[in-house]
This record gives structure tokens, sequence and C-alpha cells, in this order.
């Protein structure tokens, strides 16, 4: 007896391996079985499988209708019986099947992905909805689903795209597996693709909260904040005290220019919920960007009293560029930063909070010492490539020559509405900006996003990116499209109604090209600054995101060197398009620069912008401090202190200035 149940349990591992590369060989082998043990039923089971992998499903609806298969568990043969319907293009019959199943087993994942998948088919969303729905909630049962959680929690990227790619492959539509695709996506910031993804989940079941979330921050950190805001209100309507999502309802309005609302929303959270610190610190930035510094202050304490680990904090008040540090703010610093369990992002955060701090101390070493490994770890998270930048900045020369500009002839949108300020972060762009903003007919915005996302949507015929090449193909109307396209995604930052605005994305030195195609009466302003004390202040600067050039002595004097060649060229093909700037020059003869700045954009002198400092608008990039004090000198030689550690720098500058 034990003979033969140990030949036939191996007769049915046999079978099982078949099933999974022969389905057709594992149909015989599971006849022999049934010849031998007539009834065996999951020799039955395993022969439904075996037929429906051929794409015979009737056979297999047949084989699960043997009434032996009632010694299995039943929760097993409904749920092959209700596959095998499904795949026969049995809906109603699938359904109820799949009805019964659950009720069984309420908690069986596959089945309600299944039951959403039917109730799709006929049409039914709502009903799809809620099983999609049920299926999230019960997907912590499903082994692939979990083993890609584990690894996204390891942060093995690739053994859970690997993971996850594999199991869409076989069931498209597990929204689960979809909405943790699109976090894998939105780690690697591909945030278009991520998008995508929870678009499709979001498709499938409208009710996945956690999927529409995760979409309003994806959209947020694109700065689709418009569609963000169009998101996020379904949830508020559905949860209008849920501390989070109106947590997410003032960043993106903070982000829309709309900085009392944001405030109103954020002291209303932190009544709630008051032990929130990164609330508290989003509470920080905002009240920053609205020039209320000592209340930024309070809130950036409130955050690290409530954890003292969280570097993010620290560095803020280290942001606020007037903020000094006490001897005991130091001394505890100092201690977070050698815990050995504290994350990468506290530690390098920290780190930039110490060197400020020393640095204002006036010990230099120990200052420098700080900012060095900050920014080496900084360095060791990205994936920037020097080399890529001044392949780009060559091919940009090649293409954008002076014949290429003069065939193009006229085209683009004729407003002068815009005012372009380039450059290198840290190089004064803030202070030009302050100062034109502080004219009548001039609104300053923000550091705006959209020509850059413009520029990543021009593709060949093939679909693939191919700029600048591809400034070429495009004709007379589809420039002025465009132009009239980046005046549309801009209305919205431009909450005065004056006549001219100003978009201060420093990056945008690389995109002159195209400015200069679809904006031609825009204007470009080159904020310049000398190379050491501009690459010394990027190198101290933690910056959110986007500049991955400046935590590297080498990498910023490369990136600064190509940025003078391609203006350089610039000026070149496109004489007297750009006005350039010199941050030491303003410093030096503020009003003799000031009306330089107001002669090329065509507005008349006006007293206001030499009191730039009384302008109360929101700024909000890290110089917002210092543009509401009058201007000092103290800043221009403050790289000479730490001279003898940035050879580095001054090597890979070279004769750029």
């Amino acid at each position: 007896m034990t003979d033969q149940r140990g030949s036939l349990a191996t007769a049915l591992a046999h079978l099982e391996r078949l099933l999974a590369t022969n389905p057709a060989m594992a149909e015989v082998q599971a006849q022999e079985i049934l010849k031998s043990v007539p009834g065996e039923p999951r020799a039955l089971l395993l022969m439904a499988a075996a037929q429906r992998a051929q794409g015979r499903f009737e056979d297999a609806i047949k084989t699960l209708d043997h009434h032996a298969l009632g010694r299995l568990d039943p929760v097993l043969v409904e749920y092959d019986r209700a596959i095998s319907h499904a795949r026969a293009g049995h809906t109603k019959e699938a359904i109820s099947l799949l009805q019964r199943v659950v009720k069984l087993m309420p908690d069986h994942p596959m089945a309600w992905r299944l039951l959403g998948d039917q109730y799709t088919l006929q049409g039914d969303k709502v009903g799809a909805d809620g099983a999609y729905m049920h299926h999230v909630n019960a997907a912590v049962r499903d082994r692939r689903i979990m083993e890609a959680a584990k690894a996204l929690f390891e942060n093995r990227v690739p053994a859970a795209e690997q993971i996850l790619r594999g199991h869409l492959k076989a069931f498209p539509t597990d929204i689960a597996a979809i909405r943790m695709l699109a976090e894998l996506a939105a780690r690697v910031e591909h945030f278009d693709e991520a998008e995508k993804l929870l678009a499709r989940a979001l498709n499938l079941a409208p009710s996945f909260e956690a999927a529409r979330s995760n979409l309003v921050t994806v959209l947020h950190r694109q700065n689709k904040s418009v569609e963000a805001l169009r998101e996020l209100e379904i949830l508020l309507q559905r949860h209008p005290t849920h501390a989070g999502y109106r947590n997410q309802h003032a960043a993106i309005l903070a982000r829309l220019g709309e900085t009392d609302q944001a405030i109103t929303i954020y002291r209303g959270v932190l009544k709630d919920v008051p032990n929130q610190p990164k609330i508290w610190m989003s509470f920080g930035h905002t009240l920053k960007t609205a020039g209320k510094r000592s209340e930024a202050e309070t809130a950036y304490r409130e955050a690290v009293e409530l954890e003292p680990h969280l570097g993010e904090a620290w560095w803020s008040l280290a942001n606020l560029k007037t903020f000094r540090f006490s001897y005991g703010d130091i001394a505890l610093m100092q201690k977070e930063a050698e815990r050995s369990d504290l994350s990468i992002e506290d530690r390098l955060h920290l780190d930039f909070a110490l060197g400020k701090a020393f640095e204002d101390s006036a010990e230099y070493e120990t200052s420098f010492k700080y900012y060095d490994r900050g920014n080496t770890l900084r360095r060791s998270m990205l994936d920037y490539d020097a080399d890529q930048v001044s392949q780009h900045k060559d091919l940009l020369i090649q293409t954008l020559t002076q014949d290429f500009f003069a065939g193009q002839g006229a085209g683009g949108s004729d407003a002068p509405d815009p005012i372009f300020i380039v450059g290198l972060p840290r190089a004064g762009s803030t202070l030009i900006e302050q100062i034109l903003a502080s004219h009548s007919q001039v609104e300053g915005t923000m550091e705006l996003p959209d020509i850059f996302s413009m520029v990543g949507r021009l593709k060949d015929a093939a679909g693939k990116p191919f700029y600048p090449e591809v400034l070429a193909a495009l004709n007379l109307e589809e420039r002025k499209a465009l132009g009239e396209e980046f005046l549309a995604r801009t209305r919205i930052h431009r909450k005065l109604g004056k006549p001219f605005f100003i978009d201060k994305m420093p990056n945008n030195f690389l995109q002159i090209g195209f400015i200069a195609q679809i904006l031609p009466n825009a204007k470009i302003i080159d904020a310049r600054r000398h190379p050491m004390a501009c690459g010394f202040s990027c190198f101290k600067q933690h910056f959110a995101r986007g500049q991955g050039f400046s935590y590297s002595l080498t990498d910023i004097g490369r990136y600064y060197a190509d940025y003078v060649e391609l203006m350089a060229h610039f000026d070149k093909v496109l004489p007297g398009r750009i006005l350039r700037v010199q941050y030491e020059e303003v410093v030096e003869d503020l009003e003799g620069n000031v009306r330089r700045l107001l002669a090329y954009c065509g507005l008349p002198f006006e007293e206001a912008c030499l009191r730039f400092y009384q302008n109360d608008r929101i700024v909000r990039t890290a110089s917002s401090e210092q543009v509401r004090m009058p201007i000092f000198q103290d800043g221009l030689d403050q790289w000479r202190h730490f001279e003898k550690w940035l050879e580095p720098l001054r090597k890979a500058v070279g004769t750029a200035t």
C-alpha cells in the first residue's frame, strides 16, 4: 500500500513538472495515472490545467465536472472551474463560480482579481471596482506580490521589477502589482511611467484610493500641480478630515503660489496631528517662502524636537541663511550624525547642516570635512554623468549654428511676456529676479519646469528623443503652437495680471535654442558669478532635486566650463539676444546695473527696483532671505576661506569665467 502511494506521489510530481514545460505530455501523463487510479482527483485537476494550457477550455470544463473532485477542497476546485469558464468566454458562469469561491474564502486574492476581470467584461464597472479593491486587500496572501514587496523594501529595484513585470505579464489586471510597479518607477524618477501605470490602475478600480494618492504625488513631482489638485479633490471629497490628504493639499497650493491658503491648511492639520515632524517641516518651508522667517524657524524647531535625527529639518534651519546654530544644536547634530541606524538621507542632510554651522563659527577645516562628506554621500546616490553633459553641449553647438537659425526664419509666438533668467544655481539669479519683480510691470513666479517638460516631449518619427536635431523639423505653425502652449501652461503662476513674468529655471541655458524658436520676443538674462564663488556655493548647498552636477567639485567645474562655452556659442549665433549680468558688478554698482537690466527688458526705470528688499513677494529659492535684505559685499570672497581644498574645482573650471 505504501509503495503504491509512493509511486502515485512520484507520478503526480512528474506530472506537475511536465505541466510547466509540456502541457500535451502532461495530459498524457494524467491519463496514464487515471488508468491506474481511476478518479484520482489531483490527476483530474492537473489534467484540466494541461487542457487549459493547450487552449482546450471546454475539455477542461468537462474534466472538472468529474464527481471525484468532490473529495478535494471546494475552493480549489471551484476556482479552477471559474478559470476554465472565464477562458472559454462563459462570463456569467465564471462570475457565479467566483462568487461562491470568495464566499467560501473571502481573502482569496486571485479569485477577486479574476472576478474583477469578469465584471469588466460584463460592463459592470461598480462590481469590477469592488472586486479589484477586495483583491488589493487580499494581496498579502499572494506569494509573488509579497516577494516583490520585500525586494522593494530592501531597495533591490531590479529584482522587484523583474518579479512585477513577470507577474503582470501573466495577470495584467493585478492592480496591487500595477501600483507597486508605479512606486518602483517613481523611486527611480521615471515619473511619466509611474503616472501611466497609476492611471491604468484607477481605470480598473476608480476607488483605489492608495493609487490615487500615489498619482497625486507623482503629478506633483512632475510639477503638474493643476492635475494633482484635481485628483486630490476626489480624495478630499471622500475624506475631508484626512490629515495626509490635507497635507498634500497644502503642499500643492504652496507650489501654485496660494501660500496664505496653504498656511491656513497646515495650521489646521497640525492642530489635529501636532506630533508629525515632517508636516512641521513642510509648514516651515511654506512659511519661509512667504517671508515669515521667525515662524519658519519655530516650525523647523518643532520638527527637530519631535525627531532629533531628522536631517532635513536641521538642514532647513541651516538653509535660513541668516540663522546661526547654538553650541547645543551643534553637539546634538554631531551626536545624531554618528548614529549607526541613521538613514543615508538623514546623515547627508546633517552633514550639510554641520558644514554650515562650522562655517559660521569660522572653523573652516571642520566645515569642509562635513560639506565634503555630505556631498560624497549624495553623489553616491546619483548616476550623474559629466561626460554625457559635455557631449550634449557639443551636440547643441554643432546643431544650433548661425546658419541653422538663419534658415529657420521667423516663427513662434510673438508674445513678449516671458523673461528667462538662466545660468548656474547660486549665481545671483534670485537677486536679478527680485529686482525685476519689484517693477510695476513684471511678476516673479518660480523656477518653472515647463520648458524642460516640453523639450522632453519632442520625439523623432520612431518616438525616440531626438533633441536638438528635431528642432529643424518644426514648422512655423508647430513653433507658434509650442510658444502658445508655454504661455498657457505658465498662466496659473501669474497671479497679478502684469504684462511680463519671470521664469528663473537656471538650467534653461541648455534650452536657449528651443526658447529662441518658440518665443522669439522673450528676453533671456544670463546670471553669471565668479566660478570659484559660484562653484563652492553650489557645493555647500543641498538641492532638493535636479542639480546632479553639484555634489562633486570636479563635476561642478566641468559643468561651469560647459555652461560658459555654450553661452559663448549662443552669443555668436544669436547676437544681442542674451544679456549677461555679472553678480559682482551688481553688488558694486546696483543702480547702473538695474538701469541696464530694465533697458534691456524695454522697461522704464522705477526706484522700487533699487529697494527690491522691500518686496514681500513669495520667493522659493535658497536665497529667499538674502533678497529681503539690502545688497552686502561680505559673501563675495567667502569661498577663499576654503581655497586650499578647492583645487579640483579650479582645475576643472580651467580658463572659463
